[in-house]
Protein backbone atom coordinates (compact mmCIF):
# COMPACT_ATOMS: atom_id res chain seq x y z
CA UNK A 1 0.00 0.00 0.00
CA UNK A 2 1.07 3.44 -1.00
CA UNK A 3 1.08 6.14 1.73
CA UNK A 4 0.26 9.47 0.42
CA UNK A 5 3.00 12.51 0.25
CA UNK A 6 2.42 15.70 1.96
CA UNK A 7 3.36 18.48 -0.50
CA UNK A 8 3.93 21.72 1.04
CA UNK A 9 2.79 24.77 -0.39
CA UNK A 10 4.72 27.24 2.08
CA UNK A 11 8.06 28.85 -0.14
CA UNK A 12 10.70 27.71 1.19
CA UNK A 13 13.39 29.02 3.25
CA UNK A 14 15.78 31.59 2.49
CA UNK A 15 19.11 31.19 3.88
CA UNK A 16 20.89 34.66 4.21
CA UNK A 17 24.36 34.84 2.98
CA UNK A 18 26.31 37.28 4.98
CA UNK A 19 28.07 39.93 3.27
CA UNK A 20 30.31 41.64 5.01
CA UNK A 21 31.26 44.31 2.52
CA UNK A 22 27.28 45.22 2.11
CA UNK A 23 26.71 45.12 5.59
CA UNK A 24 29.68 47.72 5.95
CA UNK A 25 28.21 49.82 3.35
CA UNK A 26 24.90 50.22 4.92
CA UNK A 27 26.46 51.04 7.64
CA UNK A 28 28.10 53.82 6.31
CA UNK A 29 25.05 54.95 4.02
CA UNK A 30 22.68 54.49 7.29
CA UNK A 31 25.12 56.59 9.80
CA UNK A 32 25.38 59.05 6.92
CA UNK A 33 22.28 60.49 6.36
CA UNK A 34 21.43 63.78 8.97
CA UNK A 35 21.72 61.55 12.27
CA UNK A 36 24.50 63.88 13.66
CA UNK A 37 27.31 61.47 12.96
CA UNK A 38 30.23 62.59 10.83
CA UNK A 39 30.22 62.70 6.84
CA UNK A 40 33.12 62.50 4.84
CA UNK A 41 32.99 64.08 1.73
CA UNK A 42 34.02 62.40 -1.58
CA UNK A 43 37.17 64.00 -2.28
CA UNK A 44 40.20 63.04 -4.72
CA UNK A 45 44.00 63.35 -4.28
CA UNK A 46 46.28 64.37 -7.11
CA UNK A 47 50.45 64.31 -6.68
CA UNK A 48 52.52 66.08 -9.21
CA UNK A 49 56.50 66.74 -9.22
CA UNK A 50 55.74 70.50 -7.14
CA UNK A 51 52.59 69.15 -5.10
CA UNK A 52 50.26 67.23 -3.57
CA UNK A 53 46.42 68.93 -4.52
CA UNK A 54 43.19 67.51 -2.41
CA UNK A 55 39.65 68.21 -4.16
CA UNK A 56 36.60 67.46 -1.88
CA UNK A 57 32.82 67.77 -3.04
CA UNK A 58 31.20 70.56 -0.82
CA UNK A 59 28.18 71.64 -2.72
CA UNK A 60 26.55 74.49 -1.06
CA UNK A 61 29.18 75.13 1.26
CA UNK A 62 30.54 78.61 2.12
CA UNK A 63 34.10 79.48 2.75
CA UNK A 64 32.98 80.72 6.20
CA UNK A 65 31.54 77.27 7.07
CA UNK A 66 35.15 75.44 6.10
CA UNK A 67 38.07 74.66 8.69
CA UNK A 68 41.67 73.86 6.67
CA UNK A 69 44.34 72.68 8.98
CA UNK A 70 47.45 71.27 8.12
CA UNK A 71 49.41 70.01 11.26
CA UNK A 72 51.90 66.46 12.28
CA UNK A 73 51.84 65.42 8.97
CA UNK A 74 48.28 65.60 7.80
CA UNK A 75 45.63 67.27 6.37
CA UNK A 76 42.64 68.04 8.32
CA UNK A 77 39.16 68.99 6.67
CA UNK A 78 36.40 70.03 8.14
CA UNK A 79 33.02 71.99 8.15
CA UNK A 80 29.18 71.96 8.52
CA UNK A 81 26.59 71.33 5.23
CA UNK A 82 23.96 73.51 6.62
CA UNK A 83 20.28 72.33 5.81
CA UNK A 84 18.67 74.93 4.03
CA UNK A 85 15.45 76.80 4.76
CA UNK A 86 12.76 74.95 2.10
CA UNK A 87 9.08 75.96 1.61
CA UNK A 88 7.74 72.51 0.58
CA UNK A 89 7.74 68.81 1.87
CA UNK A 90 10.78 66.96 1.36
CA UNK A 91 9.73 63.72 -0.28
CA UNK A 92 13.52 62.43 -0.86
CA UNK A 93 16.61 62.83 0.78
CA UNK A 94 20.00 61.72 -0.43
CA UNK A 95 21.99 64.98 0.31
CA UNK A 96 24.27 65.30 3.24
CA UNK A 97 23.62 67.27 5.62
CA UNK A 98 25.59 67.94 9.37
CA UNK A 99 29.30 67.91 10.21
CA UNK A 100 31.71 66.68 7.47
CA UNK A 101 35.65 65.43 7.83
CA UNK A 102 38.40 64.52 6.06
CA UNK A 103 41.63 63.39 7.17
CA UNK A 104 44.56 63.06 5.21
CA UNK A 105 48.05 61.84 5.98
CA UNK A 106 50.81 63.72 3.90
CA UNK A 107 53.94 62.04 2.83
CA UNK A 108 57.09 64.03 4.18
CA UNK A 109 57.07 67.23 5.48
CA UNK A 110 55.25 70.13 4.93
CA UNK A 111 55.12 73.51 4.91
CA UNK A 112 51.97 74.51 6.58
CA UNK A 113 52.44 78.33 5.45
CA UNK A 114 52.67 77.73 1.63
CA UNK A 115 49.07 75.96 1.83
CA UNK A 116 46.55 77.18 0.12
CA UNK A 117 43.13 76.45 -0.25
CA UNK A 118 40.18 77.69 -2.09
CA UNK A 119 36.49 76.90 -2.59
CA UNK A 120 34.67 77.23 -5.83
CA UNK A 121 31.38 75.80 -7.47
CA UNK A 122 30.54 73.06 -4.88
CA UNK A 123 34.48 72.06 -4.93
CA UNK A 124 37.34 72.66 -2.15
CA UNK A 125 40.76 72.42 -3.92
CA UNK A 126 43.64 72.87 -1.10
CA UNK A 127 47.09 73.05 -2.92
CA UNK A 128 49.98 71.58 -0.52
CA UNK A 129 53.02 72.13 -2.18
CA UNK A 130 55.66 69.91 -1.57
CA UNK A 131 59.35 70.96 0.17
CA UNK A 132 61.95 72.02 -1.87
CA UNK A 133 64.45 69.01 -2.36
CA UNK A 134 68.30 69.64 -1.62
CA UNK A 135 69.78 70.54 -5.22
CA UNK A 136 73.05 69.01 -5.18
CA UNK A 137 76.35 71.21 -4.94
CA UNK A 138 79.63 70.33 -6.89
CA UNK A 139 82.52 70.45 -3.98
CA UNK A 140 85.63 71.95 -5.03
CA UNK A 141 88.41 69.44 -3.78
CA UNK A 142 91.54 71.89 -1.94
CA UNK A 143 94.49 71.47 -1.14
CA UNK A 144 95.87 70.43 2.18
CA UNK A 145 96.76 72.36 4.62
CA UNK A 146 99.82 71.32 6.43
CA UNK A 147 101.74 73.37 3.70
CA UNK A 148 102.49 70.49 0.93
CA UNK A 149 101.06 71.13 -1.99
CA UNK A 150 100.21 68.20 -4.24
CA UNK A 151 98.84 69.57 -7.34
CA UNK A 152 97.94 68.10 -10.06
Amino acid sequence: MALPVRQSTAAPLAVAQWDPFREIMEGMLAGRLGDGKIHVPRFDIEESEEAWIVEAELPGVKRKDVNVEVRDGELLVSGEIKERERRGILRHRTRHTGEFEIRVSLPGDVDPERVDASIEDGVLTVHIPKPERAKPRKIEVGAHQNGSDQSD
